[in-house]
């Protein structure tokens, strides 16, 4: 039996949103504005994280893992502020948050999700 694969806002590089048995894995997704403050990025991630989810039909409640890419470790405190709010709470994912130097300068946050579709 093959099993469906669904992948949402495709190009020749990558799909944003991949959906396979019952996961939902969407890309790494950057700020659109760089060099804006990491508050102000986060933000922005998270609002294009929940279109992604939306668009998938499944929203943050469903999420499973998180992985975070900081460019650098002084962001932490002011990012999980944000993050804290953003996440519903009793449905935090499992999720892991690294430095790391990111592809774009003036890119600060980078986050990864999947969902339980």
């Amino acid at each position: 039996m093959k099993k469906e694969i669904t992948r949402l806002q495709t190009n020749a590089r990558m799909s944003q949103v991949v959906v396979a048995g019952g996961v939902v894995y969407l890309a790494g997704q950057v700020p659109m504005t760089q060099h804006a403050t990491i508050t102000e990025q986060t933000i922005e991630v998270l609002k294009q994280i929940d279109g992604l989810l939306e668009s998938a039909g499944v929203d943050k409640t469903h999420l499973l893992t998180a992985n975070i890419w900081l460019s650098d470790a002084r962001y932490f405190d002011e990012f999980n502020r944000i993050w804290d709010v953003w996440v519903p709470e009793g449905n935090a994912p499992t999720r892991a948050c690294v430095q790391s130097p990111l592809m774009r300068a003036g890119f600060d946050v980078e986050i990864a999700v999947t969902a339980l579709a």
